[in-house]
């Protein structure tokens, strides 16, 4: 049974309403029920004084690997519990050659875990094609009655032009979101931005272009099926200009990018550090430019964690041989906030970016106060160390360790 609090003196910030103002609050339920006297008249079983903080719909989550199945890096029962510490109470769970989301008995089961943690709501994202192996169109209809709330082929390539444009086909005719990771298999040998850090470190590289004709093939084919869209990840300056190009020309598709993208770029991978190895890898500093920039006029909607916990292990062999990831849930508020207090973007641009937007693209009740898809309070001025007792996830695989951030998520209520 969910209790009425009364949350008093915080500044309610709702970017969907255009709210921005200091009152109380009534929450109950994850919803904004009531505000001003006709909150402190309504019944309520606690008060809690939020004087200096925000008050703001929970975040939403378009790509968090939840580690299931998995138990040396994660489960959803821990990284869910680092999901509700960081204000996401939605998170989207994509599927991976561990957890191949292809059919409707590991929906159940994801869905079943999920309900016993109880932390946050975990959308699975089935799998586009049988197995992720490219070949043939997973059963979409079945993935959807089933609870899933979109499909992807993740990294995975497809066998060919044509099977991708009839799993496009398929999933239009259901109304199926597509997420797309754009990449073409063939240009993406490498571990690392074709760049000069690579060049100098003697890496393998994987050129911007193998992201960029991946999505620009990609936007033919949805163009000519009609399918909804949602590129995500995206990591480069011509990434962006398609992006654009393709949203002026009327198509109906979304973009993100992950948080990590907008702060750091190759040179962070500099002496081998394999806690910057991603996939997509960092890019220049033109192309973070450029993301920020597309973040702040809306080219792209959402900003998503990329969550990718591993143990310790994963990140010890030579750099090509570690595993990609970044644990990221824990850290997507605090380097938001910088962005903001850098000038990179606007407050309500990164509240958009993290609320509504993301829940639009997932159409799902969140991301305003009055939709019921939780209220979060978030103290700006708290400091704090991103270091191993901070940080709920069970993975430690970030850049961003022994950094001191400020802002934090100090309740949510769903």
């Amino acid at each position: 049974m969910s209790q009425a609090v009364l949350l008093q003196g915080g500044r309610v910030v709702d970017v969907a309403s255009n709210l921005d103002r200091v009152m109380d609050v009534l929450v109950e339920n994850g919803r904004m029920v009531a505000f001003g006297s006709e909150a402190r008249a309504m019944p309520h079983q606690q008060v809690q004084n939020v004087t200096g903080c925000l008050i703001l719909p929970a975040f939403v989550d378009l790509c968090a690997s939840l580690r299931e199945g998995e138990k040396q890096h994660g489960s959803i029962a821990s990284e869910t519990k680092a999901a509700a510490k960081a204000g996401f109470a939605h998170v989207v769970l994509p599927p991976n050659s561990k957890l191949v989301i292809d059919n409707a008995a590991i929906v159940a089961q994801i869905l079943e875990k999920n309900q016993q943690a109880n932390q946050v709501n975990v959308y699975p994202m089935g799998a586009l094609t049988k197995g992720l192996d490219g070949k043939q169109p997973a059963n979409m209809f079945a993935l959807s009655q089933a609870g899933c709330i979109a499909v992807t082929n993740a990294r995975h390539g497809l066998a060919n032009d044509e099977t991708l444009l009839r799993c496009l086909e398929y999933a239009a005719s259901l109304e199926l979101t597509v997420f797309f990771y754009p990449e073409e298999p063939s240009l993406a040998n490498g571990c690392a931005h074709d760049g000069f850090t690579a060049s100098r470190l003697g890496l393998p590289a994987i050129p911007s272009v193998a992201e960029t004709v991946a999505l620009a093939k990609q936007l033919l084919l949805v163009e000519e099926t009609g399918v909804k869209a949602h590129f995500s990840q995206l990591s480069c300056k011509g990434s962006v200009e398609l992006i654009r190009i393709a949203k002026a020309r009327g198509l109906n598709i979304t973009a993100d990018v992950a948080m990590h993208q907008l702060h750091l770029t190759d040179a962070a991978i500099d002496g081998f550090n394999s806690l910057a190895h991603v996939r997509p890898p960092l890019r220049s500093e033109e192309d973070r430019l450029a993301l920020c920039a597309a973040v702040q006029s809306g080219v792209i909607d959402a900003i998503c964690s990329h969550h990718q916990p591993l143990n310790a292990a994963a990140k010890l062999a030579p750099f090509p041989a570690t595993e990609a990831g970044i644990s990221a849930l824990e850290t997507v508020l605090p380097l938001g906030l910088k962005l903001v207090r850098d000038g990179v973007l606007t407050e309500d641009v990164l509240w958009r970016a993290l609320t509504i937007n993301p829940a639009k693209i997932l159409g799902i009740e969140a991301g305003a106060l009055q939709l019921g898809g939780g209220v979060v309070i978030v103290d700006l001025e708290k400091t704090w160390s991103i270091a191993p007792e901070n940080l709920m996830s069970a993975g430690l695989n970030t850049p961003f360790l022994g950094m001191m951030v400020q802002g934090q998520v100090v309740g949510l209520y769903r």
